[in-house]
């Protein structure tokens, strides 16, 4: 599948490399400034959630791109929480892993500030770091793309398709709850401990950051 891959993304004009196990896939991304990398789950050595795992661990912010028979919600959710930034259940047309790869280098490419700030939040995109006040916050892959979402857009009532579009790029069925639940786990980080309220929920429509400007 590797070669087939290669094949048809080199035939589509891009430069590939094949690493045959996590630990090579794990070196070679970190050594080499990829565009994307993409993650089959089942590797050798050790599979692709650890390989994602281990690559945001080391500030390694590279789009990823995950390869799966799995096509379960909680494997779903388990990949994006590793850091992972879209999923892909095999099988898959080469059209259609082509399109997400040229989504995933839309939004890498978008320009970022150094800082962007609502209040008393901060966040730097570049080093990957947020603040509430001068408190440093401990934030998932998925957690700091959210935040970084409604920072950009404060005051304004985001739809869970728009979080979806943005901060996963790609949509999930109707039934699945990932935005609520991520909405949760941020609101714990960034708003519970400092007893604040401003991650809203706008009944019928989606959230909003409240805009202290």
């Amino acid at each position: 599948m590797a070669k087939l891959i290669k094949r048809g993304l080199e035939e589509e004009g891009h430069a590939v490399d094949i690493a045959a196990d996590g630990p090579d896939g794990l070196w070679m991304a970190e050594e080499n400034s990829y565009a994307a990398v993409i993650v089959d789950v089942m590797l050798p050595g050790f599979d692709g959630f650890e390989l994602c795992r281990r690559l945001r661990a080391a500030q390694v912010w590279v789009p990823v791109l995950m390869l799966t028979a799995r096509d379960a919600v909680g494997d779903r959710v388990r990949g994006l929480d590793a850091g992972a930034d879209d999923y892909l259940v095999k099988p898959f047309s080469l059209l259609e892993l082509g399109a997400r790869l040229r989504a995933l280098a839309r939004r890498d490419d978008r320009a970022r500030p150094v800082i962007l700030s609502c209040g008393d939040l901060k966040l730097n995109p570049a080093t990957k770091q947020a603040w509430r006040d001068s408190a440093e916050l401990t934030l998932s892959p998925k957690e700091f793309s959210l935040l970084e979402f409604f920072l950009k857009h404060p005051g304004t009532v985001l739809t869970r398709s728009q979080i979806l579009e943005a901060v996963w790029d790609f949509a999930y069925d109707g039934g699945s709850n990932v935005v609520d639940q991520y909405v949760a786990y941020l609101r714990r980080k960034v708003d519970v401990p400092f007893g604040r309220h401003d991650i809203e929920t706008v009944r019928g429509m989606g959230y909003r950051l409240r805009d202290a400007g």
